[in-house]
């Protein structure tokens, strides 16, 4: 598919915009895009396999946590630099996507959203029974950021994040993107044209397990520490809530969900746990009201040259 003027010029400026982050505000405000662009990547590996294939990843927060937690534990106990840290996460992700895939994929109907979020609810259990490797409610403290400077840091998540974008879009639209969404539609029709499902569906899981933990392992660098709420299902909630609002099985909607609502968070902190009653608010309207989401249908009559 080929991008219109209309939204080559919408790219530039979002990019443009993205790009003077740290110039137009404070050094609190770039933390808080650095936090939204790591959303961005999560919400973007959720969609490609979720959004393409129609089966949920409820323990989509297990391949963000043992990103985190490899490159944390690394670093912490044995001195791993954190940008080969980085390469660690993403494979531990790929390996545990693999583990995870091979026996839940084949279940039918909701067993397999289930399976993992069942697989999520028990790895953050052990991340406390484990205390002496995870450092227990606490977590492991002290990791070292993979930059130092605050702006630095910024534009090296907004470059994974473009990366990240790129790929994972080109996917989409790709034979492979095609046979996933065939795949959504119809799963019987594939298997008797001869198609192998599992290994598409496995394949899809391990490329979105591999940004999970990307995303993880960039983001305990940049708090310097990891915990198990970062395996919670308050953390499902939000990822998948971004990329419902955002336009599912768009994988660029996604991305733009995760910043609207990241920054729609941040604008909410003082409310504390109401958030996630806002959220799950938002959620139930773009359901019913939106199915397409806001930022994907946007951009799709942007293409089309259309008026509103």
């Amino acid at each position: 598919m080929k991008i219109t003027l209309r939204q080559s010029l919408a790219l530039a400026a979002a990019l443009a915009l993205l790009a003077a982050v740290p110039w137009l505000g404070s050094a609190y405000m770039t933390g808080v895009f650095t936090v939204c662009l790591i959303y961005a990547i999560w919400a973007m590996g959720w969609d490609f396999f979720s959004g393409l294939t129609g089966r949920e990843n409820f323990g989509y927060p297990l391949f963000i946590g043992i990103g985190a937690y490899a490159t944390g534990y690394l670093d912490a106990n044995h001195g791993l630099s954190p940008w080969l840290g980085l390469f660690v996460a993403m494979g531990m992700s790929a390996l545990l996507g693999l583990a995870i895939g091979f026996p839940t994929l084949r279940l039918k109907g909701p067993y397999f959203a289930l399976a993992t979020l069942a697989a999520a609810a028990i790895a953050q259990r052990m991340l406390l029974i484990l205390w002496d490797i995870t450092g227990g409610e606490e977590g492991i403290q002290g990791l070292t950021p993979l930059v130092l400077d605050t702006v630095r840091y910024y534009y090296l998540v907004l470059g994974v994040a473009l990366a990240s974008g790129a790929v994972l879009v080109g996917l989409s639209r790709s034979r492979w993107g095609l046979l996933l969404r065939a795949i959504r539609g119809d799963e019987a029709s594939c298997q008797a044209a001869g198609i192998n499902v599992t290994f598409y569906k496995i394949a899809a899981l391990v490329i979105s397990a591999v940004f999970a933990g990307l995303g993880g392992a960039l983001y305990a660098s940049y708090q310097m520490q990891v915990s198990p709420q970062i395996v919670s299902v308050l953390m499902l909630v939000a990822v998948v809530t971004m990329v419902y609002v955002g336009g599912i099985g768009s994988v660029y909607g996604a991305a733009g969900g995760a910043i609207v609502l990241s920054l729609l968070g941040e604008m909410l902190r003082s409310a504390g746990e109401y958030r996630l009653l806002v959220y799950a608010l938002l959620l139930i309207v773009v359901i019913f009201f939106l199915r397409g989401g806001l930022v994907a249908p946007l951009w799709r009559r942007l293409g089309k040259g259309a008026t509103p």
